[in-house]
């Protein structure tokens, strides 16, 4: 028999395994082994999104040299595919980076470079880790640049060999990857898996970091994990992370939270409409005419729901952060204003700047 959920229990699992409720996570790594992937993006309106993702969660003692001691010196954490994501998560990837490209423009392309891919290889082996600058080019056929990458081959190559398992980040200099073989990055003692057991064990990890996720959805494949459940109003059939459902009644109460456009808790907008009522879009790529919260809101989350969008941007030569505007979705009680204010004053100190609002 399937499982009936109140839409409000429905949204109290998924805020719960996103680690947005009152309950805040103690450290980088459990919010990575938790959420399953934080996501790199340059866009720092506020700021970058991997340090908001962790900021939003953890909470004023997040501080950014601790995801790079997570990732550069203990090793805990790892960069893939423009995420950091938990080392426990690396032996359920490599079945299926083991057979990557499936892309057969990808197979010709690699195939035609064969010498240049193993140029790379033995740079790495003699010099690295290396900047991208630091490997020469020697591709026998180039890329047409797409929109998002420039037409130097390098960098595909690279990438190409990270997804393959082969070359590694092995950390950062500023904004810029450093590049190792795997084996002096990856650890030697990974557990192995076959490639069914893997995508299942991916399967309950997603899971487990939406909380509730359609079976069949593209932005978070779940496949049989889990449980069935149905939602309160409503047709689809959800699959829901048994824990979770085991502590659906718990409630520890609610807090603040301003999400980074970027964060995963917004990657699934079906989900994001049918459990919370919140039709979301990013601004960043319109027009400012078009625009209606700004080039870059950040949603914000109360308790369970989503009740605005913050149009702020930090003011490194003024050391403010100007708050442009907080658009109210829902009217704000007068306790919910002062709510959003002080997590305002609490990002504006954890940034070391003061806050101003541009309506005062």
């Amino acid at each position: 028999m399937t499982t009936r959920l109140t839409l409000g229990q429905a949204r109290r699992i998924a805020v719960r395994a996103q680690l947005l409720d009152a309950q805040r996570p103690g450290d980088v790594v459990e919010v990575a082994e938790q959420i399953g992937e934080i996501k790199i993006d340059p866009t720092a309106t506020i700021a970058p999104c991997e340090h908001t993702v962790l900021w939003s969660r953890i909470g004023w003692s997040y501080e950014a040299g601790q995801l790079r001691k997570a990732v550069e010196g203990d090793r805990l954490l790892f960069e893939l595919g423009g995420a950091f994501r938990p080392m426990s998560m690396l032996p359920l990837l490599l079945p299926e980076m083991s057979r990557w490209p499936q892309r057969e423009s990808s197979r010709q392309w690699l195939a035609a470079n064969d010498r240049f891919r193993s140029d790379v290889i033995a740079r790495l082996r003699a010099e690295g880790p290396l900047l991208t600058a630091r490997i020469p080019d020697t591709a026998q056929v180039v890329r047409a640049p797409d929109g998002w990458s420039g037409a130097n081959p390098v960098p595909h190559m690279l990438e190409f060999l990270t997804w393959q398992g082969i070359v590694a980040v092995a950390g950062r200099e500023g904004r810029q990857r450093v590049w190792d073989l795997a084996e002096r990055v990856y650890p030697s003692d990974l557990p192995v898996y076959d490639e069914d057991e893997a995508t299942h064990l991916r399967h309950e990890r997603k899971l487990q970091a939406a909380g509730i996720a359609k079976q069949s959805s593209p932005w978070t494949p779940v496949g049989d994990a889990g449980e069935p459940v149905m939602i309160e109003g409503g047709t689809r059939k959800y699959r829901v992370d048994p824990a979770a459902l085991a502590a659906v009644d718990e409630d520890d109460g609610g807090r603040v939270a301003f999400l980074n456009p970027y964060d995963v808790m917004l990657f699934d907008r079906p989900r994001l409409s049918e459990i919370f009522g919140f039709d979301y879009v990013l601004e960043q790529f319109k027009p400012k005419p078009q625009r209606r919260y700004g080039y870059f809101a950040h949603p914000i989350l109360m308790g369970e729901r989503f009740v605005g969008m913050l149009d702020a941007a930090l003011d490194k030569s003024r050391d403010v952060l100007r708050v442009n505007a907080v658009h109210e979705l829902v009217p704000f009680e007068p306790e919910e204003n002062e709510m959003v204010r002080a997590e305002l004053a609490e990002l504006g100190e954890w940034l070391g700047v003061a806050v101003e609002y541009d309506q005062e």
